[in-house]
């Protein structure tokens, strides 16, 4: 898998692919699961503190931050490609250049958003309808994690930069830290000190820094083995064929995280409109589905990378082969999902909250969880391709399509034309998630992803 011992950049050019798919996606797996597990710790810990007003706020200000969170992913996903076309093309030569690009262009990115997100953080809580009860601590929530967005993007940044070299151990060894570092300090500022919504955000953002600051001090310090030769003064001086590619690539992947987030934000809005239980609910119904996108995520993320790296070596029998793989584990992911969350229903809501008006929305969501496993299987292997390939015209589409167009036209359709209520807003946001399942297909038989970018 590795070129030899003393280089930490991974070839996926050779070799099983479905055994390198897996030992590449499992660590991204658990970092991912890590970080819902210490994500569910801020749920659980505020829920049986502060009840379903703090179960409201968090799923409230969470929205808002993934949001905001999703972008700067598009761009690391962006970055991890082109690293992973790099390579693939064996042009180790212009990968330092590139991440100092990528540093400086996240930086400043994380900067711009936190700034915009502080000034208006109050408008948005009123646009997403928050209910009058968890309002304040929703805002407070959301202040503070703001103010933090900027360790999260350089998390993001460092970590898709190893992951695009092949190396997903070791930011999962520096976001294994992190979660129980984040838990105890939920336990301080939550449970010890009383501070509410605003101590789980506090808890997420100091975690996410030492994870980050780890994480680059861990780059730096094996960058040789990285083919990595950074210098301080290339941050200052990205290089602009370099921050083209970089924004050709990542704007389309920044948009369609973004439009399928906001969208969420509009069908919660419109949920969260129906009172404090249901609006309680819609964080816990958000973790369930967050359980199985971090299986889809960590696998469309090392298929993407995978693709990248053959496409690059114009390898194309391997990246039919990687996307098909994806989507077979995917599909059974989806079954074990499916099989829980109908026969042990109260045993899985149960771990966020005993309230009586809660639990009971969550039977009337089953079937929805249930389609919204297997659209979050059906986008995973299209989604390596579509990313892997680089392009960026197919990205815009199904930005548009997926997270503007159908996600909130079904959620309208079902929530109000049809008057289905909040049933009818998570109805058509999980059928908008087949969206890029049948894009990918008509890319891939296209064959219009053998067009190498790099």
């Amino acid at each position: 898998m590795y070129h030899n011992q003393k280089t930490l950049i991974a070839d996926f050019t050779t070799g099983n692919v479905n055994r390198q798919l897996i030992a590449f996606a499992m660590p991204m797996f658990l970092s991912h699961l890590l970080q819902i597990v210490y994500n569910m710790a801020d749920m659980i810990i505020v829920g049986q503190t502060l009840g379903k007003v703090g179960l409201s706020a968090i799923s409230v200000g969470g929205d808002i931050m993934n949001c905001m969170t999703f972008i700067a992913m598009g761009f690391s996903s962006a970055g991890q490609v082109l690293i992973a076309q790099y390579i693939g093309a064996k042009q180790h030569d212009r990968l330092s250049r590139f991440v100092a690009t990528m540093g400086t262009t996240l930086f400043v990115f994380a900067v711009c958003v936190s700034t915009v997100g502080l000034v208006f953080r109050k408008e948005i809580m009123e646009i997403m309808h928050t209910p009058p009860e968890s309002f304040e601590e929703a805002l407070a929530y959301a202040g503070v994690s703001m103010v933090g967005i900027v360790f999260i993007y350089g998390y993001n940044a460092v970590s898709a930069i190893l992951r695009g070299m092949g190396d997903a151990k070791h930011p999962f060894y520096f976001i294994s830290f992190a979660a129980v570092l984040n838990i105890l300090l939920d336990l301080l500022f939550v449970v010890k000190m009383g501070t509410g919504a605003k101590g789980a955000a506090l808890a997420t953002i100091i975690s996410q820094g030492v994870s980050f600051l780890l994480c680059a001090a861990f780059m730096m310090k094996n960058r040789q083995r990285y083919h990595l030769h950074i210098q301080a003064g290339l941050f200052f001086h990205p290089q602009k064929e370099m921050l083209v590619s970089l924004l050709k690539l990542g704007v389309p992947m920044a948009i369609k995280n973004a439009a399928v987030q906001f969208s969420k934000m509009f069908v919660n809005s419109w949920v969260n409109s129906f009172g404090v239980a249901v609006s309680a609910f819609a964080g816990i119904a958000n973790k369930i589905n967050m359980s199985v996108n971090i299986v889809s995520n960590s696998f469309n993320t090392a298929g993407a990378s995978m693709v990248g790296q053959n496409i690059g070596a114009e390898q194309y029998d391997r990246v039919r082969r990687i996307m098909f793989a994806v989507y077979r584990i995917m599909l059974c992911v989806a079954v074990v999902a499916s099989v829980i969350i109908y026969f042990f229903p109260a045993q899985v809501y149960g771990i966020f909250t005993d309230d009586p008006s809660v639990i009971a929305i969550g039977y009337e969501y089953i079937p929805i969880a249930i389609l919204a496993f297997f659209s979050c299987a059906g986008r995973s292997g299209s989604n390596a391709l579509i990313n892997g390939s680089g392009n960026s015209r197919v990205n815009f589409v199904t930005a548009i399509v997926d997270g503007i167009v159908l996600r909130l036209g079904l959620s309208v359709l079902f929530g109000i034309v049809l008057d289905m209520k909040y049933l009818g807003f998570w109805m058509g946001d999980a059928l908008a998630n087949f969206t890029p399942l049948w894009i990918g297909m008509l890319f891939y038989y296209s064959g219009a992803w053998k067009k190498r970018v790099v």
